[in-house]
């Protein structure tokens, strides 16, 4: 297991157990790489491999990272050197990943069956307060529209994700496919693994779970704001008109119909033309429907109330907000910001 880890001795008393604890068939261990912490992360984590009761744990100090990589992707290159040779699974995680008893050992035989190159799971985020209540399912049913789930597992489909918060890779398929250092640029590093081992011909799996659990906390817009902002223009590889047609393609998709059904019944009311009033009226409430409809399954895995899904109008609002400022923060020097880093602007 590889954890990189950077100012994260909040949350490794959390997850960090949930991986020792593991009852595996096989031997593994798990490696945190301290990404150049100043909050004691390296001593939190050692001070819970002594905890640990024999799982061997083994920090390691990832040096500066090198011109052209991402930090991310240069902290998980580090822990992968220290892997011993043998290994067959390596499983990169994050910090604030916690797992549930037994699920390592779901995930090797998921993979084993399969003979997938890559087994990943969408974390079950935190939906705590009003903020994340709101956002958070979104994020899971956007980045699922996005890369639908389906494709992303099918062999013959060119879509390929994964969800970086629990990656379980075969080392072989790995090294065939060249390694860490063909994605050593990328700022979402989930994405661009399960594309690079796709495109080398092996097998990927993607799908949700409540086995693998998230507790980093967005106690406020701003923070989910900010990490909506953070990776949403790299997403759209620096393009401006990618920027404008994801905005464009929101309000079409998700505030036109509650406005044509608004605007219908306000003609009714007025007692403007009926048959057009009318056409307006359910045309647009048949589509607020259909898309609150489509998102009662993430609601549910989240559970709760499927009738959140007539705000998704207001929540693709907000996302299509989002997205405008990442492209701003990007063009101004200020975008990926993550715990002091940032990516570089688009035209440097």
């Amino acid at each position: 297991m590889v954890i990189p880890a950077r100012n994260e001795a909040e949350v490794l008393p959390v997850c960090l157990p949930s991986l020792l604890g593991q009852d595996y068939d096989g031997q593994f261990t798990v490696i945190v790489v301290d990404d150049d912490s100043t909050d004691g992360t390296p001593k939190i984590a050692s001070e819970l491999a002594v905890a640990s009761g024999g799982r061997e744990l083994v920090v390691v100090s990832a040096r500066p990272t090198p011109p052209g990589w991402a930090g991310k992707v240069w902290a998980m290159s580090e822990g992968v050197q220290a892997v011993a040779a043998d290994t067959e699974y390596i499983l990169f995680t994050d910090a604030d990943i916690a797992y549930a008893p037994g699920t390592l050992g779901r995930l090797a035989r998921v993979a084993a069956a399969g003979e997938f190159a890559i087994v990943s799971q969408m974390a079950l985020l935190r939906t705590t307060n009003r903020p994340e209540k709101l956002l958070i399912p979104a994020f899971v049913y956007f980045f699922a529209q996005l890369y639908p789930f389906r494709r992303v597992s099918q062999q013959q489909s060119r879509t390929a994700a994964a969800a970086g918060g629990c990656m379980l890779v075969r080392a072989d398929a790995l090294a065939a496919a060249g390694g860490l250092d063909r994605i050593r640029a990328a700022r979402i590093d989930d994405v661009a693994l399960g594309k690079l081992l796709k495109r080398a011909g092996g097998r990927c799996w993607l799908g949700l779970t409540t086995d693998v659990l998230s507790i980093r906390q967005y106690n406020r817009l701003a923070d989910i704001w900010s990490m909506v902002a953070r990776s949403a223009y790299t997403q759209l590889r620096h393009s401006l008109a990618a920027t404008a047609g994801a905005v464009l393609g929101l309000a079409w998709l998700y505030l036109l119909p509650p406005v044509a059904a608004i605007a219908g019944l306000a003609l009714l009311a007025a007692g403007a033309d009926a048959g057009l009033a009318a056409w307006l009226a359910i045309a647009g409430l048949a589509g607020w429907l259909l898309m609150a409809v489509s998102y009662v399954p993430i609601l549910r895995l989240y559970r709760l109330s499927a009738l959140r899904g007539l705000t998704l109008p207001v929540i693709a609002a907000l996302y299509a907000a989002m997205t405008a400022d990442s492209a701003r923060r990007h063009l101004r020097g200020r975008g990926g910001e993550w715990k002091g880093r940032f990516v570089a602007p688009a035209n440097s």
